[in-house]
């Protein structure tokens, strides 16, 4: 069988432009589409710094209830770094809870939408 890859997950939200800034100017995720198709259709696509996944939202593109996406993870090299940033810009962000099998951050987007950020121990890291 072919690889199969996980190239882009749908998040449900309530106001487009409020997502897409705080996807963006908050959490860091680079803007790759902003597509008016016509009046019942907007597909917006984002992706995180080096991931081979993106996320999208928007108008007519899902019949997801917004604030219904929970558990979406995120592999990060530090999760105290990545909690800073997200601090820093303006995010409420968990604490770091160390677990042996990693160390780990939640945040909320402003629907609900829930995140997990992961460091992974170093002995399940890819090697360089």
């Amino acid at each position: 069988m072919d690889d199969w890859k996980i190239e882009l997950i749908f998040i449900p939200v309530t106001d487009v432009d409020r997502a897409k800034a705080f996807y963006v100017d908050q959490v860091g995720f680079h803007a790759d589409h902003d597509q008016q198709v016509n009046e019942q259709l907007r597909f917006v696509q984002l992706t995180p710094p080096g991931s081979a996944c993106s996320i999208a939202f928007g108008t007519g593109i899902t019949q997801m209830q917004p604030g219904t996406q929970r558990g979406v993870q995120v592999v990060v090299p530090d999760a105290a770094a990545a909690r800073q940033h997200l601090l820093e810009h303006g995010v409420q962000a968990s604490e770091v809870d160390v677990q042996p099998w990693g160390s780990f951050v939640t945040f909320d987007d402003p629907d609900g939408n829930g995140w997990i950020l992961q460091e992974l121990p170093a002995r399940m890291r890819p090697a360089s």
